[in-house]
């Protein structure tokens, strides 16, 4: 069956329809109903008299503050954050601190910008609210079943405190699309599909459906998974040509595309044809890793997933993880090497959330500088997903989104993975 004859998928006919069932989906719409009567939980902050206002009017004060983006460390510091937004940041006396603000103590602490999972699957309200808890501010989806990633970065917008400020990027762009099928009306006619999502004209049509709802980028796959034993990682799905499909269609809306990956020639037919990151590729080559750096391709190699690989009960899943882990953690390392841009992510999904720092704790392993591990998480990260000027630095005119720590994370980078507090456009979660 051929779809090329199909016109455009409608930007405003569905839309309503469809985000309303994806924001029912993730249990956004009851969250955000409970916020505007006044029923949402109090924020936890150290005391009833530092409980911030709704606008997002907070000092932070006393901590030792790392700019990731310098690596410069200014002790004693003052960060005023007006309207979520951040006003000034220095050392104490440097800084005027405005009458009347909520005062957030950090003295003994250490103080960061809010960090950035690039790669997680948040499918539910509770998933986005406990990412923000464990010091994920901002995020890129990796796609999920029936847009509830879309209803999941609206409810951010309106209630930063309950979810990551999010680059959602729909439904994924694969050859099975099973039940994913039903999330839009304008997909049904993909169910008569002999082979499934291949020829360039289904392949252009998910990509344009997903366009429509309003998606940020787009997720596809050239390997099968990892993480399901019945499938082989390194078997490819998606060729050349179709890789090529899809970032042309993306490209004409204006949105990149990640690519997962494993096969060092998966690895390089995502990267040529033109991917904006490559995800996870355990075996990605030097060839391959060269070629991301001529183009500025992103790799993010989710090392906790691969991690969670060898911790599994499934002796397939346990015996590949441990087999591609040591793979993967050299493959950062030379690509580090090389100059490719790296982005932590946790590829978090199925209901449990990695804290992000624990990426960075597997980055720093693998071989870079702790303060190199904390930039995948924030500078680096935020450049990935556009957020350059917005967030991973706690600078004015940057996000008021902060994490406060226990320890140095420049000694110890495993202090990352525990937030002491987390605040989120000027707002404690």
């Amino acid at each position: 069956m051929c779809v090329e004859s199909t016109p455009p998928p409608p930007g405003r006919l569905t839309r309503r329809g469809v985000l309303a069932g994806a924001a029912a989906l993730a249990g956004t719409s009851a969250v955000l109903a409970a916020s505007a009567s006044g029923a949402s939980a109090a924020s936890a902050v150290p005391s009833a008299a530092h409980r911030p206002r709704r606008d997002g009017d907070l000092v932070v004060e006393g901590g030792t503050l790392l700019d990731p983006a310098t690596g410069e460390v200014t002790e004693n510091a003052v960060v005023v954050i007006t309207g979520g937004v951040v006003r000034a940041a220095g050392r104490r006396g440097d800084v005027r601190v405005p009458a009347g603000y909520a005062v957030l103590r950090a003295h003994g602490r250490w103080v960061l910008p809010g960090l950035i999972d690039a790669h997680i699957h948040l499918n539910t309200a509770t998933e986005a609210r406990d990412a923000v808890r464990k010091g994920a501010t901002s995020a890129r989806s990796g796609s999920t079943n029936f847009y509830q990633d879309i209803a999941v970065r609206e409810l951010a917008r309106q209630a930063p405190e309950r979810a990551p400020r999010l680059r959602a990027a729909g439904i994924f762009v694969t050859p099975d699309l099973g039940d994913t099928i039903l999330a839009d009306p304008d997909l049904a006619p993909l169910a008569r599909l002999r082979d499934g999502v291949r020829s360039p004209e289904a392949l252009r049509r998910v990509v344009e459906v997903n366009l429509a709802r309003g998606a940020d980028t787009v997720k596809t796959r050239v390997n099968e998974r990892a993480g399901l034993p019945e499938q082989d990682p390194l078997a490819q799905v998606y060729d050349h040509e179709q890789l090529s499909a899809i970032v042309a269609a993306a490209r004409r809306g204006g949105k990149g595309v990640l690519c997962h990956s494993y096969s060092e020639k998966g690895c390089h037919d995502a990267v040529t044809a033109g991917i904006r990151s490559l995800e996870h590729g355990a075996f990605v080559g030097e060839r391959t890793l060269r070629e991301m750096r001529r183009r500025g391709t992103y790799f993010t190699p989710t090392l906790t997933a691969i991690a969670g690989l060898a911790e599994s009960a499934d002796p397939v899943l346990a015996e590949r993880g441990r087999a591609y882990l040591p793979v993967l953690k050299r493959a950062v390392l030379a690509a580090h090497e090389l100059g490719v841009p790296l982005a932590a992510g946790t590829d978090s999904s199925g209901g449990t959330v990695d804290p992000i720092g624990r990426e960075v704790e597997l980055m720093r392993s693998a071989g870079l500088s702790a303060l190199d591990a904390i930039r995948t998480a924030t500078t680096g990260a935020a450049k990935l997903l556009g957020l350059g000027s917005t967030a991973g630095r706690l600078a004015r005119g940057f996000a008021g989104d902060v994490l406060v720590v226990d320890g140095d994370p420049l000694a110890d980078v495993t202090a990352l993975a525990k937030p002491v507090h987390v605040v989120r456009s000027g707002l404690p979660v």
